[in-house]
């Protein structure tokens, strides 16, 4: 009796038809008649079941209302019930127009007067539980046709969770007219995994073949299951068939966390390089301890915020006590999500004049004195935050991501996050922007002379003042582009450039001081390793702890790092 029902709903959907009294009604003359049937359980859970294929608006908002107690029965002239909804517009009774389910007409006594319902003492329509699975069915069985892909997969899903073997008719029936690629793939998963519950031999064997096809990872539970059961049973074929789908699924699960770790690798090495660049170029090149890097990196995350705020509603800010007042534009749409483009020149050009003032104000004064160096601009990163808290406060402010950063690709159950690929293709733009730069352009030229021989580049008439200036503002631009990025990942706060400032120091030093080619090598090799021990240990802390180990070990080694630049001034 409990499964009479179901096989009424796989029957009316396989059919795809409904009586042509049926067709004649909506969706809601039908709940409407189904409510008002309170002695009959079994006709309401067959009125129920005629709505499967009925693509109405009112239909879930009717049901979730049903099962929600919103919806009442009012006595009619005749005696008989009469289904009704509220309309929310109380008197000074607590009483409300009661309005007809099926027509959503006011009801009217027999006089023509607007008839109004307590919602305290009126009676509310009940559901019991094979009402209740019967709306669930409907529901689920309604959104297998949604015209959005990701609704078609999330019932698809949801059904090959629960694999109901009654419900095999009705995933195989959407195997043959689904179109999506993603979404037949699932419904190939949920048929395969439903059938290892049936009771026939040879369906549970069809889904055993049909998952060492297919290997999906969320199999192996399902497949440990029945190779337990096969044990136990001694049946022999069956287990060999479990077996040799769960090695597909343990073969495939291989193959996803590799090619998922590289990637995660890449995209770790792409961030520290792009939170690297900058300081290869103010240390690695000008040979300048700044320990006001990360600072400068929390100035391009902080303009990324501003740009944001602007595009948005705007910004109040209350710097020293003084209320200050951004107008937003109040954009939406397209024009919002291309805020992230105008904060990236913005981010660099922010970064580059406080990079500016830096090297004017302090730094200038501090050339080839590295312990001077390191303490003052260690000094400058305090008073920079310090600053960044009393203009935005101590709290992290939230930036979030344009749409096309914040969806992902899967490939083959292989996930691609949209941020991550835009950071590897960041870095491999930035890198060789700089090396265009140095290696193509008259300043990258002069740059190259003053650090290599200072007083022979101004013997022959460089202005080394201005090549250090511009050399370092460069630098100080590149790491506010890697806070516009950075904010893309993470909440921004006045210490954001602390958590990255060791990391840079790191890769600049293992790649070699001066080398733009060993920062790169550096950053990808620091990354990948990084990710393959927490991989393997399970630890981020300890896969951590022994990165900086082995970093420890190889400088031992190699003190100069991978690539040693060798010039005269150096041997000298």
């Amino acid at each position: 009796m409990k499964k009479a029902w179901l096989f009424c709903l796989l029957a009316t959907l396989l059919s795809s038809s409904l009586s042509s009294a049926q067709e004649a009604k909506s969706a809601r003359a039908i709940i409407a008649e189904a409510v008002v049937l309170t002695e009959d359980s079994d006709a309401q859970v067959k009125l129920i079941n005629s709505l499967t294929g009925m693509s109405d608006p009112d239909l879930e908002p009717l049901l979730d209302a049903w099962k929600g107690g919103s919806i009442y029965l009012v006595e009619g002239a005749d005696d008989k019930y009469i289904a009704v909804t509220l309309a929310g517009d109380p008197d000074a009774t607590k009483k409300e127009t009661a309005l007809r389910l099926d027509t959503k007409e006011p009801l009217k006594d027999a006089q023509g007067a607007v008839i109004r319902v307590s919602p305290a003492r009126a009676e509310i329509a009940e559901t019991d539980s094979s009402i209740r699975r019967a709306m669930k069915s409907l529901l689920d069985l309604s959104k297998l046709t949604a015209p959005e892909a990701k609704d078609r997969m999330l019932a698809i899903t949801q059904m090959g969770m629960e694999r109901d073997v009654a419900k095999l008719p009705i995933l195989e029936q959407r195997l043959q007219v689904e179109t999506d690629s993603s979404v037949k793939r699932a419904v190939q998963e949920a048929i395969a995994l439903t059938q290892l519950r049936s009771p026939d031999k040879a369906v549970r064997l069809a889904g055993c073949t049909a998952l060492a096809d297919i290997h999906p990872l969320s199999a192996k539970d399902s497949l440990e299951s029945v190779v337990k059961e096969a044990e136990k049973a001694g049946d022999k074929e069956l287990l060999a068939a479990a077996k040799k789908a769960l090695a597909a699924v343990e073969s495939h699960r291989t193959t996803v966390n590799f090619f998922g770790t590289l990637f995660r690798g890449l995209s770790l090495g792409s961030v520290l390089l792009v939170v690297a660049i900058g300081l290869a170029i103010t240390f690695g090149l000008m040979g300048v301890i700044n320990m006001a890097h990360g600072e400068l990196i929390a100035v391009g995350a902080y303009t990324t915020y501003v740009v944001q705020c602007l595009f948005a509603e705007g910004l109040a800010l209350s710097p020293f006590g003084m209320k200050v007042s951004l107008p937003g534009m109040h954009s939406t749409g397209w024009l919002y999500e291309m805020y992230f483009v105008i904060a990236l020149p913005m981010a660099f050009i922010m970064a580059a004049l406080v990079g500016l003032a830096l090297e004017r104000g302090v730094i200038r004064f501090l050339y080839r004195r590295p312990l001077e160096s390191l303490l003052a601009t260690w000094g400058v990163s305090l008073v920079l935050q310090q600053l960044f808290r009393l203009v935005f406060g101590s709290n992290n402010v939230q930036v979030n991501s344009p749409s096309w950063l914040s969806d992902n690709w899967t490939v083959n159950d292989i996930v691609f996050g949209w941020n991550r690929v835009f950071v590897i293709g960041f870095a491999v733009l930035i890198i060789f922007g700089t090396w265009a730069l140095l290696s193509k352009t008259p300043l990258g030229l002069l740059i190259r002379a003053v650090m290599q021989n200072r007083n022979m580049a101004a013997c022959l008439g460089v202005r080394t003042e201005r090549v250090n200036m511009m050399t370092f503002g460069f630098g100080s631009g590149l790491a506010g582009l890697a806070g516009a990025f950075l904010s893309q990942i993470g909440n921004v706060g006045p210490s954001l450039g602390q958590n990255y400032i060791v990391d840079a120091f790191m890769t600049v030093v293992v790649g070699g001081v001066g080398s733009l080619v060993g920062t790169v090598a550096s950053a990808i090799g620091i990354g990948v390793v990084d990710q393959s021990l927490q991989q393997i240990l399970g630890n981020p802390v300890l896969g951590k702890i022994l990165v900086l180990g082995a970093i420890i070990l190889f400088l031992q080694w190699r003190p100069a790092g991978l690539f040693v630049t060798k010039t005269r001034s150096l041997e000298s």
